[in-house]
């Protein structure tokens, strides 16, 4: 199917290394190909397989906006329409035949096609694009593909194609025997680019959440200005999202080019003409997309703000959404070859060469950061629950994988051994995320198909947000005030509809109607306001605030579909919201809902209460009549958790007594019990105590005693003793401050006589030796070796300043003594 050479628009780099790719995949059956931005993978590579193989193609990318804009450009070489030999399948938008051969799809929709039909019946060839980009769904397929060709298909063709040259480790993964599959690398002749350090010159915040400095903005727009001045060619500009796209738009008015928006919340109309030439220059605003799944025409200048949006999941807070950082090393160079495609150019980096060493050199995969909920679950539908016996690029990690299981347990998705039920593939199929799709069904029979179809669209959607009042966007979308979002949106609701059973539209309002979709989907984030306070509690425990001036302000109740938590900040920031009453938020969040007696450490007291609360929300508190003793004595423990050990009455005994135990297990161990922090808050018996008053009545010495088994307990005094006896009879406490050196601190006189030190917790007792004065003149835990090397020093220097008191040469032969002699009398 490839056109012959010289055909317009085939004779890219990528066209040398055709001859080369098949032979690897004849071979290997897979395949890793690195080849830069622009040089024709997407595009030519899907062509000459399909001349070589008899079955289907199937080539995944990780955008709607990019499997369709390289349907079409594949079509387009072809002298074909889309939907002929080359056709596109994505969420709610399929073109495509019995004549196709070539089929893009996203990388969403080939996990449906796998989940659905392993065996992908009449496909010879797996393509995944963009493998770099790591998006949850890429690695789902590829682990899944890899699965499938050990398993069930290894006549399967498998190849992976990335822009960046880390190429070695998927090609391991894409090995078999242990030996790693092929790398054919496409070097791409690029034409040179200038790098032009454009920074701003006044300070700008860093970014944080989704919040952008608008002093960066206004930046990027005057280095447009300057860039159009001083260069030739369409200009590609790099921004994190739609809205800063919006704004530096408004910022270009009265340019004499054409602005153009590219991301993919725009219909396909408008991204098609993002990707066309134009009669005049053009200056294209782009998110991440068109660093690599896209090539913009005429481009010859990138102009780029540095900065990138990825997903991130709060894992304490049950929050996750995105947030902006800063762009890779590898991101901002794909980013800056766009400007080589077609001649020289220049790129406009809107930050200092310094501050581009400090970069990160790769993004993070999305594994590593987001939400892992539907990961999980796709995982457990195929089969693999957790990743178990699949070849992932990387392991999920613990936390998020055990945050993602008790989710999907709550909503019955997977069983107690984390296996997919019934109720779990019901919810994968609606092709939404779990929780969301968990509202779709469970809300239809409450509020009606239509309605619920309605709401989960707009919250699955990915549309533009022009309010943080769900219901307020919800009625524009269906007056159609913006054609593009709305059209988008219907087409998602037309979906939805036909994966839930039909259901009539009981009477109920409609903002109520959302409130209870909203909250099905996210029943932890149902919020009310704190009493005398503008902010709100959600029933997962985290506070939340209301952007200022919202229509939302007031709202006793609130239904959060989305929020987010900048760092630092204690309460989350509400961005798209509904406002409920009680009884809504009582049905949407029925399984948080309890009332029952709750005995708990609070004020610092025990307290005990019969409580109606939804999650953390509490509704209604009364006193309770009587307190079970255990979970009395669970209140107690956890106030010394929280509270820590100064509950208890640490008198001078108790306190020396510990400090004995600690030397006694740093010197000797098991069986000496350990008396830090965590292990005597984990063994201090104190059940018997009710309150706080009682934890201060508690006898901690006698409760220290009963942590020494009944083997040593007699041996405490003589391996730890209070004091030690000198030779001259004196008691003298022992120091055990530091647990590692029990310390006897002494004149020099009192232990003459002593051959060594004693030994105390099984290791010579530290003595510090002092002057008659009692100042410190030498520390040894080695008293023999003293009274040979340090001892005569000491002597020389301190017989002449206390000649009274004794410096005998043989200190250990010597008698201990405390006095010091008389002095002579004068004679008459």
């Amino acid at each position: 199917m490839l056109p012959p050479p010289g055909t317009p628009g085939t004779d890219l780099p990528v066209r040398a290394t055709l001859p080369a790719l098949a032979e690897a995949l004849a071979s290997a059956g897979s395949a890793v190909l690195v080849a830069p931005p622009g040089t024709g993978k997407t595009t030519l590579v899907p062509l000459a397989l399909a001349g070589t193989l008899p079955g289907r193609i199937v080539v995944a990318e990780p955008r709607r906006v990019a499997a369709r804009a390289a349907a079409r450009r594949m079509a387009a070489l072809l002298g074909e329409e889309v939907g002929g030999r080359v056709g596109y399948s994505v969420r709610g938008d399929s073109r495509r035949s019995a004549a196709t051969r070539i089929e893009v799809v996203t990388t969403g929709l080939l996990v449906r096609r796998l989940q659905a039909d392993p065996e992908l019946a009449g496909v010879d060839a797996v393509v995944l694009d963009e493998c770099h980009e790591r998006h949850l769904d890429t690695d789902l397929a590829l682990a899944f593909c890899l699965d499938v060709r050990g398993a069930l298909r290894p006549d399967l063709r498998l190849l992976a194609m990335s822009a960046t040259a880390q190429a070695e480790r998927l090609a391991a993964l894409l090995g078999t025997d242990g030996k790693p599959a092929p790398i054919v690398e496409a070097a791409g002749v690029l034409h040179d680019v200038d790098v032009v350090w454009s920074p701003p010159t006044t300070p700008v915040d860093p970014p944080h959440g989704l919040r952008v400095d608008p002093r960066l903005l206004g930046h990027v727009a005057a280095t447009v200005r300057r860039s159009l001045a001083e260069r030739e060619g369409d200009v590609l500009v790099f921004l994190p999202g739609a809205g800063e796209i919006g704004t530096v738009t408004g910022q270009l008015s009265g340019l004499d080019a054409d602005v153009l928006p590219l991301h993919g919340r725009l219909p396909g109309a408008a991204q098609d003409a993002a990707l066309r030439s134009g009669p005049r220059r053009r200056v294209v605003l782009a998110t991440a997309l068109a660093e690599s799944s896209l090539t913009v025409p005429g481009v010859r200048t990138v102009v780029d703000a540095g900065l990138a949006r990825v997903p991130r999941a709060d894992l304490a807070r049950g929050l996750g959404s995105l947030v902006t950082v800063r762009a890779s090393r590898a991101a901002v160079t794909q980013r800056a070859g766009r400007a080589g495609r077609e001649g020289p150019g220049a790129v406009y980096r809107c930050w200092t060469s310094a501050e581009q060493d400090r970069l990160p050199a790769h993004e993070e995969p999305e594994v590593a950061t987001a939400d892992l909920t539907a990961f999980v679950l796709e995982l457990a539908c195929w089969g693999a629950p957790g990743g178990e016996g699949l070849n992932l690029l990387d392991r999920p990690p613990a936390a998020a994988l055990q945050v993602a299981a008790q989710t999907l347990q709550a909503l019955g998705a997977l069983d107690g051994d984390g296996r997919v039920t019934d109720r779990g593939r019901a919810l994968t199929a609606v092709g939404v995320h779990p929780r969301p799709a968990r509202a779709l069904l469970d809300g239809a029979p409450l509020v009606g198909r239509r309605r619920a179809a309605e709401v989960v669209a707009l919250l699955s959607a990915d549309l533009p947000m022009r309010s943080d009042d769900l219901a307020a966007v919800w009625r524009a979308l269906r007056a159609g005030t913006d054609r593009g979002a709305t059209a988008r949106w219907r087409e998602e609701v037309a979906r939805l509809e036909r994966a839930v059973p039909d259901a009539p539209a009981p009477r109920l309002a409609d903002d109520t109607a959302a409130g209870l979709v909203v909250g099905l989907a996210h029943p932890e984030r149902l919020a009310r306001r704190r009493p005398g306070s503008t902010t709100y509690l959600m029933a997962g425990g985290t506070g939340a605030e209301l952007a200022p001036g919202t229509s939302l302000t007031g709202a006793p109740w609130l239904a959060v579909a989305v929020a987010d938590r900048a760092p630092g900040r204690r309460d989350a920031r509400v961005r798209a919201a509904v406002a409920i009453d009680e009884a809504t938020a009582l049905e949407a969040g029925g399984a948080l809902h309890s009332d029952r007696d709750e005995v708990s450490w609070r004020d610092g007291d025990v307290r005990s209460a019969r409580v109606d609360r939804l999650g953390a929300v509490v509704l209604a508190e009364r006193p309770a009549r009587a307190a079970d003793p255990g979970a009395v004595a669970a209140a107690v423990a956890e106030g010394l958790r929280v509270e820590g050990l100064d509950l208890l009455n640490w008198t001078p005994a108790a306190r020396g007594l510990r400090a004995r135990l600690a030397a006694a297990h740093a010197g000797l161990g098991e069986p000496w019990p350990a008396v830090d922090d965590d292990a005597l808050l984990a063994a201090i018996d104190v059940s018997g105590a009710r309150s706080r008053a009682d934890l201060r009545r508690l006898d901690v010495v006698a409760a220290l005693r009963a942590l020494v088994p009944w083997q040593v307990a007699g041996q405490l005094d003589d391996v730890v003793p209070e004091r030690v006896a000198v030779p001259t009879g004196s008691r003298i406490a022992v120091d055990y401050t530091d647990p590692d050196v029990p310390t006897l601190s002494v004149r020099v006189q009192e232990v003459f006589g002593w051959a060594d030190a004693p030994r105390v917790a099984g290791r010579p007792l530290r003595l510090q030796l002092l002057s008659p004065a009692r100042r410190v003149v030498a520390t040894t835990a080695d008293l023999a070796g003293f009274w040979i090397t340090g001892y005569p020093a000491v002597r020389s220097e301190l017989r002449g300043r206390y000649p009274r008191h004794p410096w005998p040469e043989d200190p250990a032969a010597a008698p201990a003594t405390t006095r010091a002699t008389s002095r002579a009398r004068p004679r008459d």
